[in-house]
């Protein structure tokens, strides 16, 4: 008997769309146990109308077994027990003006948690500190990781270019370091290609410096697969991540990763990235003349991604969410 199961994503957006990717390679990898139904919100935005639209929508819901894949945890205010919520990161709960953290703590966080009948988080790192917000909702959260797209594989094999590399910097908000990786690649003999979109101050950096640099945003996930393969490496020192799924793709595609020593980044990359302080434009620059000189060590990289990344298989990952929805009916 199969088992039906509503997916209920964020509104649409051509900007915003790493959540939907993962969820999509999990529900294409279910078995024939479980019959997956994905609904979209209307409404974009936290605005009063947007919230009550979008509670509207999903009150016929109620009582069903659904799963809040992310980032609309107030839907659960509405839909009952047999609720799953995936908490990606709690970033939006500690920044921001006092009452908008009193808000988004409340509202996003402490309510949807108490009421949802289980909580799943991307990684230990978002866990730990999901559980030191609310200790309360400790006993209801599982770590389930998010699975690499099967998409993500080595097609070609390009050689790595060690004289005119091309760099992958994957986002451009504030989180993503950008900043110091433009600063890192100072008289360095390269490519930055930035995926999405700058700023104004950031494009000021930019042609204020000597890098050389692409700039797409708003790409198709069949433009993100080729921006992979014509990169030579993956520069994503963070400051903050929930997962970092830029780290187990790069991997996948069988290029060398450079990644911050903290947080979620080290948990997911393993032993194999070039872990560096993300803070220090000079290790991040340290790290990039490293992986352009040294072909063994490159190597290494690689090979270790490759075994890294099995991790993350998304029929292992789809099977530990169905044994999830699976114990709501028990």
């Amino acid at each position: 008997m199969s088992l039906k199961v509503n997916f209920i994503f964020r509104s649409k957006s051509k900007e915003f769309n790493s959540i939907e990717g993962v969820f999509e390679t999990i529900i294409n990898s279910f078995g024939t146990g479980i019959i997956a139904n994905k609904l979209y919100l209307p409404k974009e935005g936290a605005n009063l109308f947007s919230l009550i639209s979008n509670l509207a929508y999903c009150k016929s819901l109620k009582g069903q077994i659904n799963h809040i894949t992310g980032h609309v945890n107030y839907i659960s205010l509405i839909l009952g027990k047999c609720t799953i919520l995936t908490i990606h990161d709690i970033q939006s709960a500690t920044s921001g003006n006092f009452l908008k953290k009193i808000v988004i703590n409340f509202f996003w966080f402490k309510l949807p948690a108490l009421l949802a009948k289980r909580i799943t988080v991307i990684s230990e790192f978002t866990k730990n500190e999901l559980i030191q917000l609310l200790p309360e909702v400790e006993s209801k959260v599982r770590v389930i990781h998010n699975p690499v797209n099967p998409r993500f594989q080595v097609k070609s094999s390009k050689p790595f270019d060690e004289g005119l590399p091309i760099i992958l910097a994957l986002g451009t908000k504030k989180n993503k370091n950008l900043e110091r990786i433009v600063q890192a690649m100072e008289g360095i003999s390269a490519t930055l290609l930035i995926i999405g979109k700058l700023s104004i101050e950031q494009i000021q950096l930019l042609e204020n410096s000597s890098v050389s640099y692409v700039n797409k945003y708003y790409l198709s996930w069949e433009e993100i697969f080729n921006v992979y393969e014509t990169c030579d490496l993956l520069c994503f020192p963070s400051l903050y991540e929930g997962f970092g799924m830029p780290i187990i793709e790069a991997q996948a595609m069988g290029k060398p990763v450079i990644t911050s020593d903290l947080g979620a980044m080290a948990e997911v990359a393993g032993n194999a990235a070039f872990l560096v302080n993300p803070y220090s434009y000079l290790e991040i620059r340290q790290a990039i003349t490293k992986i352009i000189a040294d072909g063994e060590f490159r190597a290494k990289l690689v090979t270790e991604g490759f075994k890294n990344v099995k991790r993350f298989d998304p029929k292992f990952i789809a099977q530990k969410y169905q044994e999830l929805y699976l114990s709501l009916t028990s």
